[in-house]
């Protein structure tokens, strides 16, 4: 009998055990909806962000679409990592295998192997990161004051400017007892990331690498920021805040009671980040099934 039903994985990444870290839907080879059709089926499933994957002629490379609950995302991090282990798992393969995810024109390198304690370790190439420019005083005191924090409240030692490797994030130093009171507080804070040119901000405490990020409304909090962690470690490297020959643990979710944990490495090459490298276990944590796919 024929039928229209697909199924789906979760996972949670950057989790040490299941039920902490990101979870994600992992949808693999699913019916091609419209985008209407794929925001309905995230928001059927409740997971904050879903995947959906489709074979190419090459049987490690997938053709990829990312999306939340109100739009498509043209890169993110977590997802990535998980569909890595959903199709490692699919593949039955002992070993590590390397994973080709087409987003649009972008082509991400993933590998995935099975961790010791069970789940999968998985690695993402982020590619080279980018640096804006240093924001003056005046705008560090706007988005301190856009973040419920007073300037005091900011490192000193650091300066507030934009890293990204395909998504700007506002890197906001701050000491780590400013990060329980962090919240953004204005309605226009998309307007005021984009007088520095970035369209997301990561607040980071660098003395404890803990760090927190939102929804420009300040309506979600992400619980982790996979395509921030790469950013934000290169950003504490390039300003002499940790050691690029060692990776760079970042934790973040402990707000959320989803503690997460990032891991990045970075290759430096006559003095300048050429490449990073996003670590994260992941727990595969249950699968479903849904009847039919939404009409339209």
């Amino acid at each position: 009998m024929r039928t229209s039903a697909f199924g789906y994985r979760l996972a949670d990444v950057f989790a040490d055990r299941p039920y902490t870290g990101n979870g994600v839907a992992v949808f693999v080879d699913p019916p091609r909806l419209s985008a209407a059709g794929f925001l309905r089926v995230t928001t059927e499933v409740r997971q904050f962000e879903s995947i959906y994957l489709w074979p190419a002629a090459d049987p490690r490379t997938y053709r990829t679409r990312i999306f939340v609950l109100d739009q498509e995302l043209a890169f993110a991090g977590h997802p990535v990592l998980g569909a890595a282990a959903v199709l490692h798992e699919r593949s039955g393969d002992g070993g590590e295998v390397a994973w080709t995810l087409t987003l649009g024109e972008r082509a991400v390198r993933v590998r995935s192997r099975a961790g010791a304690a069970g789940g999968y370790d998985v690695t993402m190439d982020q590619g080279r990161p980018e640096f804006g420019p240093v924001m003056d005083e005046d705008y560090r005191r706007r988005v301190a004051t856009a973040l419920s924090l007073d300037v005091a409240d900011l490192d000193p030692g650091l300066p507030m400017r934009w890293a990204s490797t395909g998504l700007r994030y506002l890197m906001v130093p701050v000491r780590p007892g400013a990060l329980p009171r962090t919240r953004i507080r204005t309605g226009d804070f998309g307007n005021l990331l984009a007088e520095s040119g970035a369209s997301l901000c990561y607040v980071l405490a660098p003395s404890t690498r803990e760090a927190r990020n939102w929804v420009n409304d300040g309506s979600v909090e992400d619980i982790a920021t996979g395509s921030a962690a790469g950013p934000a470690a290169a950003y504490l490297a390039h300003h002499g805040q940790a050691d690029p020959s060692t990776p760079v643990e970042l934790s973040q979710g402990r707000f959320l009671d989803r503690p997460s944990i990032m891991r990045v490495d970075l290759a430096v090459r006559g003095g300048t980040i050429e490449e990073i490298t996003l670590r994260g276990h992941v727990c595969l944590t249950g699968s479903g099934t849904l009847d039919t796919p939404p009409e339209g």
